[in-house]
């Protein structure tokens, strides 16, 4: 079965060289891909897409492990992640932050037992204005109480 997830791997990879390029250029797309699908960019898929791109596997560590919201270990199904910027701290973020680690029962970088929600921080949402400010998956929330906040994830 190994061995088919394997294939089914490089075979994945394959398209995505196919549809954006192989050259350096390509690497993010392909990577935003890999992970869009399978919630993280796996080893073996990090060797492929280097040997395809014709490119060091170091490097191919390296853009993951300098982009926060790409990761090389396997995430939930819902990424909540807290603005970290001292705006946020200074509008509340830190009672913000101990009521969603309390309500998952979880710290920041930990994923749920369940596999259901991965907690990360960020460095800026762009919400400065709005904070504190937190985004699970692709939905930003603002002006954010300890309150508000567990009541969002308690939706998802």
């Amino acid at each position: 079965m190994l061995v088919l997830e394997k294939n089914s791997i490089t075979e994945e990879i394959e398209a995505l060289v196919v549809e954006n390029g192989s050259d350096r250029s390509a690497l993010m797309p392909i990577l935003q891909a890999v992970q869009a699908k399978h919630r993280y960019i796996p080893d073996f898929a990090q060797q492929e897409i280097a040997r395809l791109l014709d490119i060091h596997p170091v490097e191919v560590f390296s853009v993951i492990s300098f982009y926060s919201f790409l990761h090389s270990e396997p995430q939930g199904r819902n990424i909540v992640r807290l603005c970290r910027t001292i705006v946020c701290d200074l509008a509340g973020k830190t009672e913000v932050e101990k009521a969603v680690m309390r309500e998952l029962k979880i710290n920041i970088g930990e994923t749920t037992k369940d596999k259901k929600v991965t907690l990360e921080h960020t460095n800026c949402l762009g919400m400065c204005d709005q904070g504190p400010a937190m985004m699970v998956n692709d939905k930003i929330y603002t002006k954010l109480t300890p309150e508000k906040a567990v009541e969002i994830l308690k939706s998802i």
